[in-house]
This record gives structure tokens, C-alpha cells and sequence, in this order.
């Protein structure tokens, strides 16, 4: 199949973004995420896809809990931030405001609408991300947002490429 009728659905969608943020020990590590969703009623779950390239990728297979924030049309530079820079080289959190929530993970304090939730599973379909499924256990929804869409977003470059070069 050619990649093109796809990626011009999945642009259509244009998903909202989150910041999938953990700690495990004294490690923290946060990461920018589009694509995630509800994936079930009763019990409630949700799963966020994580590149496994990417920084935050182990240290979500081995937290007990991770925190979902969804970014509101005013979160750019959280975005920018958690989409841009890596774990690898940098402490994202020396450069955002955040604070202990839950079960120790980090929470952005800027960040009014997240989720954390109990690490139930992980799914991985043999790709370039695994789905780490979550178990809600505490949320933050102060009132109705507007979401940060990828297509606000879709221009900063990555900081891990998908090939895990660089």
C-alpha cells in the first residue's frame, strides 16, 4: 500500500497532543505524544504509543503509573519542549514549571488537564511505537479546552527521528 492515502487520512483526523510524563527512581522522563486514546469503558483504560525510540520509551515499561496531560491550544511551548528536545542529553524538567503528583510522577503545572494512570499493559504490534495501557486513577479536568492539534504542532522537529538515528 502506498503510504499517501494514509497519511492524508490520519492528517484529516488531527489528533490532540499530550505529554506522557514518568519517573522511575530518581530518573523523570516526559515525552510529546499524538497518538492516544480511550480504549475501554468498563474498566476504564487508556493507552498512549510511545516510540520506542524515544527517551521515555523504557522508563514507561517500568513505571507503576504515567501521567497523560493534554495540551490545551495555549501549551506551544510545552509542546515544543516535550517534542523536541530528548531525555537522552537534556532534563526536560529544569526547563518547565512542574511539581510530585500521584504516585510520583512528575505533573506539569502549567498543565491543567492530564490523567495519571496504573500501568496495566503494553501492546506491541511490532512497529515503531508500543501502546502502554493505563487504569485512570486520578484526573485534573477543570473545565471544557480546546486541544493543541497535530497540525499546530506538526512543523517542530522531532527529537529522536523515527529510525532512531541521531
Amino acid at each position: 500500500m502506498e503510504p499517501e492515502p494514509f497519511d492524508t487520512l490520519m492528517a484529516s483526523a488531527d489528533p490532540s497532543m499530550v505529554v506522557v510524563t514518568v519517573a522511575v527512581d530518581e530518573e523523570r522522563s516526559g515525552c510529546l505524544v499524538g497518538f492516544h486514546g480511550q480504549v475501554g469503558i468498563d474498566p476504564l483504560r487508556y493507552g498512549v504509543w510511545i516510540s520506542k525510540v524515544n527517551h521515555t520509551y523504557e522508563p514507561a515499561l517500568a513505571a507503576s503509573h504515567l501521567a497523560i496531560h493534554h495540551l490545551g491550544v495555549d501549551d506551544g511551548d510545552l509542546a515544543r519542549l516535550f517534542g523536541t528536545v530528548t531525555g537522552d542529553r537534556e532534563d526536560k524538567f529544569d526547563r518547565c514549571r512542574w511539581e510530585p503528583g500521584p504516585h510520583g510522577v512528575p505533573l506539569l503545572s502549567d498543565c491543567s488537564h492530564w490523567m495519571v494512570g496504573r500501568w496495566v499493559a503494553v501492546l506491541d504490534a511490532n512497529g515503531d511505537h508500543a501502546c502502554v495501557v493505563v487504569e485512570p486513577v486520578e484526573v485534573s479536568a477543570r473545565a471544557p479546552f480546546e486541544p493543541l492539534r497535530l497540525s499546530r504542532v506538526i512543523d517542530l522537529p522531532p527529537a529522536h527521528p523515527v529510525d532512531g538515528s541521531a
